[in-house]
């Protein structure tokens, strides 16, 4: 089967929100398209925290922002495209180099679903095929940050497994590449 791209966001940009598996929070994501590139808003419910990432046009993470309770971001990080990542005082994260992707969790458990929207649209794969991506984890709680190394495959067109230390979960999509279920963890709800 060939590849195929998912189709492009509205100009006036697209909403989404998720609920968790159990029903108990949500997930809320705005993207927009400004300053030549896309902005992904979220906001987590069950971490109780707001998020910003910039997005390249061909949907490389340059920029993260994490607000927990002040109105200054209490994480921010960037990334230069060559596989380095600093904070936004200037120092240089040496045990993130190589890392592409970006990943929420609060404390043990995922925080958002749309962080798998980055690779799947960034990279394309015909169904049966796979790619591995070192993704940068961010412990919404703790502000922790490590990286880990992800394997993404492509179930169908709609369907993906995606595996990280031993631990499978599987996922569906929509036409854009936003999830849609993230089973066991997230219902697309609007």
């Amino acid at each position: 089967m060939t590849r195929s791209c998912h189709d492009a966001f509205p100009a006036d940009g697209f909403a989404a929100t998720w609920a968790t598996w159990d029903g108990e929070h949500d997930e809320q994501v705005t993207l927009r398209w400004e300053n030549e590139a896309w902005t992904a808003a979220g906001v987590v419910g069950q971490a109780q925290v707001e998020y910003v990432v910039r997005l390249s046009p061909l949907w490389q993470t340059r920029q993260f922002l994490l607000f927990r309770d002040l109105p200054e971001p209490d994480l921010w990080l960037g990334h230069d495209g060559r596989g380095h990542w600093g904070e936004m005082n200037g120092a240089h994260r040496r045990e993130l180099d190589g890392a592409v992707d970006l990943a929420v969790s609060n404390g043990s458990r995922p925080a958002s679903a749309f962080v798998h929207a980055v690779p799947i649209r960034r990279l394309p794969v015909d169904v049966g095929g796979s790619f591995d991506t070192r993704v940068v984890e961010v412990d919404v709680e703790t502000l922790g940050i490590g990286s880990v190394l992800r394997t993404y495959r492509r179930l169908d067109h709609d369907a993906w497994e995606v595996s990280q230390d031993g631990d499978v979960v599987e996922l569906n999509v929509d036409r854009f590449g936003l999830p849609t279920d993230v089973v066991g963890g997230f219902r697309r709800t609007a």
